[in-house]
């Protein structure tokens, strides 16, 4: 199952030099957004840190654990419920599907009624998930455990606030920072669900998810000021936002905006139709036993931090973020390829070194990019489309991989996201050669 932040590949502890926000005690609006200045910013270690930052990154270590933690044993619940490759795609599809009609709402639903509420619907919606996938007894709770996944975008709901609390030069490395908390409970998550259901029972990883979100709903509510925007929008102005049919055909008429959800749906589907099924494919074709399989993401979470923290900084730095666009899409080329020649599952995760370090880059240039397009009264609108973008990717995907599967086999994988990953690359080339022409 797949949680639409990112893809695939997000997880991690707290990053304490998370950069300073301070707050105009004689600015009477930034008084106004954020409460107290005094309680702005807290001392850490003899430094200063944003209050609001630190508990997003707490509450995003949370919501992700809890995610991964019955992620972990969610494949392996629905075998014992007998479920299909085809059945599971479709389950899967479900998921994403309702996610793709929330994730939007979800966004203008944060533009009116604050980043603050949006984030804590989004973990009790988590709760509700787990506690019916934690009672399923049959394939249909099962499905009726994906239907309040409708409100589950606690990764939107995170980054919301964060561009809400940081302006557009420091939006980019706010949503880095992010992504390694994620990155880190991807890891503490899928290790600690397989060690629930090995020395107790697979059920019980989703009881402690239940647990862990009723936590995480105490600390938002409790931590976290009424309105964490920066500046105030227009009251007139957001209710306009979430009324108007139209908003988000506003949004995509920038043609920067849609070349962007281009290069994310070219090269997103393969990647995710092989993440959907990657579960399946572990068990059942490779036959690893579900204390190993929560071995293998929490390579895949370590290998993302270490690209977060060690190289996508120092890229930026270095490279226009159309040129580590192009290169992040030809290094897809040749690891979906590779990907085709797989027979055992140390090979396979072999091929996703590669492939990670291309999805960290891509998702977060193309996130960063997408909010700095739009004004800041319509940041939650536009990582609501972004959100919505990657719904219908995880729409589209577990359907396609579960017939594909079926009836072509695993490697069949390989060979669609080495077409999909070579058109966008040209795509990435000519427009790189217009640009400096």
């Amino acid at each position: 199952m797949c949680d639409n932040s990112e893809t695939v590949l997000r997880g991690n502890p707290i990053d304490v030099a998370l950069d300073e926000v301070v707050v105009d005690p004689d600015n009477k609006e930034n008084v106004d957004s954020f409460g107290n200045p005094n309680d702005a910013v807290i001392h850490f270690f003899g430094g200063r840190v944003n209050k609001i930052v630190v508990v997003v990154h707490l509450s995003v270590f949370f919501y992700s654990t809890c995610f991964w933690i019955q992620d972990a044993v969610f494949t392996y619940i629905s075998k014992q419920l007998g479920v299909d490759f085809v059945i599971f795609g479709y389950l899967q599809t479900t998921y994403s599907l309702i996610q793709l009609a929330g994730g939007p709402l979800f966004g203008l639903f944060g533009d009116v009624f604050g980043s603050r509420l949006a984030m804590i619907m989004s973990v009790i919606a988590s709760a509700i998930s787990y506690f019916l996938l934690y009672i399923s007894t049959a394939i249909p709770i099962l499905f009726l455990s994906r239907i309040p996944s409708i409100f589950m975008h606690g990764v939107l709901g995170s980054q919301m606030i964060v561009t809400d609390v940081y302006d557009s030069e420091e939006r980019a490395n706010g949503i880095v920072k992010l992504g390694i908390t994620y990155t880190l409970g991807l890891v503490f998550g899928t290790t600690t669900g397989g060690l629930i259901a090995k020395f107790l029972y697979p059920e019980a990883s989703a009881m402690v998810a239940f647990l862990g979100s009723l936590l995480n709903v105490i600390l938002l509510y409790t931590t976290l000021p009424p309105v964490v925007k920066r500046k105030k929008v227009k009251e007139n102005q957001s209710q306009n936002n979430v009324l108007c049919v139209w908003k988000f055909l506003e949004l995509i008429k920038n043609p920067s905006v849609v070349f962007l959800l281009f290069i994310k749906l070219g090269t997103g589907i393969p990647i995710c139709i092989f993440r959907s099924m990657f579960g399946i494919v572990a068990l059942d074709v490779f036959k690893v036993p579900v204390d190993k399989y929560s071995i293998i993401l929490p390579f895949v979470g370590v290998l993302a931090i270490l690209v977060k923290v060690f190289a996508v900084d120092a890229a930026r730095k270095r490279c226009s973020d159309l040129v580590i666009l192009t290169v992040s899409a030809a290094q897809m080329v040749p690891s979906f390829f590779a990907l085709t020649f797989a027979t055992s599952m140390w090979q396979m995760c072999l091929v996703l070194t590669p492939l990670v370090t291309s999805v960290v880059f891509q998702t977060i240039i193309i996130t960063s990019a997408l909010a700095n397009a739009v004004p800041n009264s319509d940041t939650g609108a536009m990582l609501g489309l972004n959100m919505a973008a990657n719904s219908l990717i995880f729409t589209l995907s577990p359907t396609i991989g579960g017939h594909m599967l079926e009836s072509f086999g695993f490697h069949s994988f390989g060979y669609f996201g080495f077409v999909s990953s070579s058109i966008v690359m040209m795509a990435l080339i000519l427009k790189l050669r217009r640009e400096r022409h």
